[in-house]
């Protein structure tokens, strides 16, 4: 459920199908994303999963969308 709702904010976002995301999409390899485009997809989530504030330290390991997955599993325990 997390993966779907994931993929269909990121396509939204990045312009792109959904058909194409996976858990090894790269951000910033597959999809081009800045650093402002991770700012704004942060904050998504944050609206999106009521995750509370993503800090610059828990998502500094993000690199694909799996690592995304992972960290709103953590931000659900």
């Amino acid at each position: 459920m997390v993966f779907e709702k994931l993929c269909e904010l990121i396509a939204e976002q990045f312009g792109v199908e959904i058909e194409e995301l996976t858990m090894d999409t790269s951000l910033e390899d597959d999809l081009g994303a800045d650093s402002l485009d991770l700012v704004e997809l942060s904050m998504a989530l944050e609206e999106e999963f009521d995750t509370g504030e993503i800090t610059e330290a828990r998502a500094a390991g993000v690199r694909t969308i799996g690592d995304i997955v992972r960290l709103l599993g953590d931000a659900e325990d």
